[in-house]
């Protein structure tokens, strides 16, 4: 327990990691040495089951046996990680019965078991308070005066506190069972023990040479709630791969049945609650979904002017996503803001089947009744279906094959997205389904009484009117408008040049995490009375609801921090109560200003996005240097240099280098010579640093429920200050005493408060929180200013992490997997059409959407992120789907007018192309809009997780948007182009000859 984190470091955490770095499918060992206690985290490859981990970690552990120092254990921590944070609590009596240290008992003994009960907790970790403890304080002046020794003492102490069985006795026909109680109860207990005799035979007791107490234990963390003073609480820790809303159900569930076993005057507060969180960002998904229902239905019903007709569509749609839910439960992926996101983004793609089948059903129908009913009316129908159920099908595919890149993300980000990509292929699939089977039969239902011509159509005429004109001009210089779409396919080199980048938008928690850093060394009293300055400061904002703040650490293997690194839990109120204009950002700058403290460094992040920046990088803001070398002063130079340099870098809020050798320390430098003198060894000398000085637990009472250590040391007044430690003895062989100043120097030194070890390698921090800038540019910024004035030495590493590792990541990721997915989309589109010019005319769709998809990122000020992209991979399928479509009208027309024997010259050819957009102008417009209109309630929600929808939608409506009228002008103009010198132009030549 007394180790200096050195110590640990050499002893305990540098052979564990070492023997861990060749476990299979193994990614990162990191290890963090602190006083007292050595955690190593081992982060594994994505979908590696975490019980066949827990195996191999315990296979490879079996290796340190007989390496690690008498005494040490490693232990596996919970099935969970620190992401697992998911309802915080604490427990509060206002009434002034309870006590901090009655308090944690009832935490210890009671309520974190009931809570560990409970269906999915992994573990419960106590922070704050004080654990009781049996204090023996030794007077080394009376115990050399009965003759006694450190050693005698502690064995007569363990020995005194026993229970034993003794079998059974049988009196009158009865067994009795035999016990011998001998616990130690209370302080009384412990005094009556003996510890020897003096010469005349009388047993010397405990009282005689030591005063018995019941205190504190050391403390390693604290609590704070409210400003009010330091508290009790506790933290629910979900066992990994269990459902966050419903395990936070049943604690909640849990609480309620124990409230009344709590002590008199206690009551548990709620100091975080991740379901919230949860609940308004499903709840935002799912009213933006069913506003994108409710929109795309009227705008459905608005084009064809038919009710009967759109309710084909409308029914289908709902139908084909409470179809998807069916795999989307086989496959295990829950309701989420991501996977119902999927479903946001599939619906303007779902409804295109059935719009393109009603249009095409209603343009045959119009057709059998000019040609004088010829035929039965449903055979008809069935055939528009079959003409059009091929290339639909076909066309959903190539949306479904385009989101093959998402499928490819990997770690943090595949985790984010995969189910979101999931759920909008599953919606795809089955509307896809829908589309050959149900559709059809619906025709035949849904489509009777009297259908507006498309001549007469108010809305087919409006758009033909506008559209037909524009068309013309398009036609006839034809060369200017293939000239004008490149310029404006070029022109989005501009605005994507200027557009920053970020790893994900932030998504607003409606918590912050306020992590506030302090220089090393800082004692448990100070950081008390600064945590406690902080929670008062932040309750004085009328926009905060509660804080609950931690100094140091919980008792979990999650959460390994000091006490200079402070955690600060700030519940916000609902934005409706904030002032008026302020927004989220503007509050974090507020904070920022008002909470300066002298030598304490600032970041504001949130609780979720902290945990699992610090689980996968093991860097808490948004930017982090990781220095990697053999020597951890160097490392401490480093970073020092590097954290003056960034503070001149613009967008910079707050740096800090860890001070890696920052610790005091009080060596006792043993002399091997004088201790030789006398006859001792380093452990006689290392006892008296241990355990007298130091305090060592002894043994452990039990109580009832309840255990309590004892703890034994000499007294606190004869090692407050060096002089008087010195003067302590160790008794040698010969019985004499000698007093440690003779055997050792002591020397007050500065050391490492804690070690880094990543991999087998020493390494030191540079924590970078910004604002008001993009994290790409900024990184890009920093790098080069490092690059110009910091000279590494050999042997040392500069790594960048926390988002900027992921946006690399990610970055790589799509470089590879974007060309191969429009690869394999102009294959499937080449089998569809047969002709390479076609096939990129088909492709040429995909730049024509990204003219407006980049302009609409530009234009609303979005960073380039990876939700961002998700949105760009989406638009490319439909780009292309729509330029396809077009495609198909534009043949078909062709074709007809050959067939008529009316193909003969240029004139010809611009007749038919103008006749064959102009039928289908309505629906290509309906489809487009449906995708456009269906995403604008995503554009203007405001609740928890909307941010990472706009991300979504923008790109797609700027794209889908300026798809759908380049394609109506510029596919028509480079069709008529590419017909006329490839065939038409030959047959005329052909028939004048």
């Amino acid at each position: 327990m007394g180790r200096s984190p050195d110590l640990v470091e050499d002893q305990i955490t540098y052979p564990i990691i070492t023997a861990l770095l060749s476990a299979p499918n193994v990614t990162v060992v990191r290890g963090f040495s602190d006083f007292g206690y050595s955690y190593v985290y081992i982060l594994f490859k994505d979908r590696t089951d975490i019980y066949w981990a827990r195996s191999r970690v315990l296979e490879y552990l079996n290796q340190l046996s007989g390496r690690l120092p008498e005494g040490v254990t490693p232990q596996l921590g919970p099935d969970a990680t620190a992401v697992g944070w998911v309802f915080q609590y604490a427990l509060v009596d206002e009434t002034g019965q309870q006590d901090l240290g009655s308090l944690r008992s009832f935490q210890d003994w009671y309520l974190r078991y009931w809570l560990r009960s409970v269906d999915g907790v992994a573990e419960v970790a106590s922070v704050g308070g004080f654990v009781r403890q049996y204090q023996i304080n030794l007077d080394p002046t009376k115990v050399l005066a009965y003759r006694l020794n450190l050693n005698e003492i502690i064995e007569k102490v363990r020995m005194s506190n026993l229970d034993v069985g003794g079998r059974v006795v049988e009196f009158s026909g009865v067994e009795y069972m035999i016990r011998g109680r001998g616990y130690i109860k209370s302080t009384a207990d412990i005094e009556q023990i003996a510890v020897g005799v003096n010469p005349n035979g009388t047993p010397v007791l405990l009282r005689e040479v030591a005063t018995v107490t019941l205190g504190p234990d050391m403390r390693r963390g604290l609590a704070e709630w409210n400003g009010r003073g330091e508290a009790v609480g506790g933290v629910v820790i979900m066992r990994y791969g269990q459902d966050a809303l419903e395990v936070i159900d049943r604690v909640k569930a849990k609480l309620k049945e124990i409230e009344p076993s709590l002590p008199k005057g206690v009551r548990i507060v709620t100091a975080y609650d991740r379901s919230d969180l949860i609940k308004e960002s499903v709840a935002t998904a799912a009213e933006n979904l069913a506003e994108e229902l409710l929109v795309v239905s009227l705008l459905i019903i608005g084009f064809l002017l038919h009710i009967r007709s759109a309710l084909i569509p409308i029914i289908t749609l709902p139908l084909a996503i409470l179809i998807a839910f069916i795999p989307m439960y086989w496959l295990g992926v829950g309701l989420n803001i991501m996977s119902i996101g999927g479903i946001i983004v599939a619906v303007g793609d779902m409804v295109d089947a059935s719009i393109v089948m009603v249009d095409n059903a209603h343009r045959r129908l119009e057709e059998w009744e000019q040609g004088g009913r010829m035929g039965k009316r449903n055979r008809v129908l069935i055939d528009s279906a079959k003409e059009v159920g091929p290339p639909i099908f076909a066309s959903l595919l190539v949306i479904a094959v385009a989101f093959m890149p998402v499928f490819t993300l990997e770690a943090q980000e595949g985790r984010l997205f995969k189910p979101l990509a999931l759920t909008k292929n599953l919606s795809i699939a089955t509307s896809a389904v829908l589309a050959v089977t149900l559709i059809p039969a619906l025709l035949s239902l849904f489509i009777r009484g009297r259908i507006i011509p498309e001549r007469r159509n108010p809305v087919s005429r409006i758009l033909q009117a506008l559209y037909v004109p524009i068309l013309r001009l398009a036609l006839r210089y034809r060369a200017l408008v293939v000239v004008l779409a490149l310029l404006l396919m070029a022109s989005i080199a501009v605005p994507f040049q200027r557009m920053g980048s970020e790893f994900m938008p932030p998504l607003y928690e409606g918590t912050i995490l306020y992590m506030p850093t302090t220089l090393p060394g800082i004692s448990v009293t100070e950081a008390g009375r600064l945590l406690q300055e902080m929670d008062r400061k932040l309750m004085a904002f009328p926009e905060v609801e509660h804080v609950f703040g931690k100094s140091g650490r919980a008792e979990t293997s999650t959460d390994p921090a000091p006490f200079s690194m402070m955690e600060v839990v700030v519940e916000l109120k609902p934005k409706e109560r904030w002032r008026e204009g302020l927004t989220y950002e503007d509050l974090i700058a507020e904070l920022d200003r008002t909470l300066q403290f002298p030598g304490v460094t600032n970041a504001w992040t949130m609780p979720i996005k902290a945990r699992i920046d610090m689980l996968t990088t093991g860097v808490r803001t948004p930017v982090g240097i990781k220095i990697f070398g053999p020597d951890l002063k160097k490392i401490e130079e480093i970073g020092k240099a590097i954290e003056m340099i960034a503070k001149a870098v613009p967008g910079t809020r707050s740096v800090y280098a860890e001070r890696v050798s920052g610790g005091y320390f009080l060596d006792f430098a043993i002399k091997r010579d004088e201790i030789a003198r006398f006859g001792l060894t380093v452990m006689d000398v290392g006892r008296i640093i241990e355990s007298a000085i130091g305090g060592e637990s002894i043994t452990t009472t039990v109580e009832g429920r309840e255990r309590y250590p004892v703890n034994l040391r000499y007294l606190r007044e004869l090692r407050d200050d060096l002089d008087k430690l010195g003067r302590l003895t160790v008794s040698t062989p010969s019985g004499a005493q000698v007093p440690l100043a003779q055997l050792a120097d002591l020397r007050m030194v500065s050391g490492p408060a804690m070690i880094r070890d990543e991999d087998g390698m020493l390494s030191g921090y540079v924590y970078v929180d910004m604002a008001d800038r993009d994290v790409g540019g900024y990184v890009e910024d920093l790098k080069r200013v490092v690059k110009e004035k910091i000279e590494l030495p050999a042997g040392y590493i500069l790594t960048w992490s926390g988002q900027y590792e992921f946006m690399e990541r990610v970055r790589e990721r799509l470089t590879i997997f974007v060309p191969l997915t429009l690869a394999i989309i102009f294959v499937l589109y080449y089998f569809t059409f047969r002709s390479v010019a076609q096939t990129l005319m088909v492709m040429l769709g995909v730049p024509l959407a990204l003219v407006g998809g980049v302009w609409a990122l530009y234009g609303l000020g979005y960073n380039l992120s990876i939700a961002v992209w998700v949105g760009l991979i989406a638009l490319a399928g439909v780009a292309a789907e729509t330029s396809a479509v077009m495609l198909a009208y534009l043949d078909e027309a062709v074709r007809r007018r050959r067939d008529a024997g009316q193909l003969h010259s240029l004139a010809d050819l611009v007749e038919a192309v103008q006749t064959g957009a102009r039928e289908r102008v309505r629906p290509v417009m309906m489809t487009g809009l449906a995708n456009i209109v269906g995403l604008f309630p995503t554009m203007l929600a405001t609740g928890t997780g909307a941010d990472v929808m706009k991300r979504l939608a923008a790109p797609m409506i700027g794209g889908i948007g300026s798809a759908m009228l380049l394609t109506l002008v510029v596919i028509p103009a480079i069709y008529v182009i590419w017909r006329w010198h490839g065939d038409v132009k030959l047959d005329e030549e052909d028939a004048r000859d």
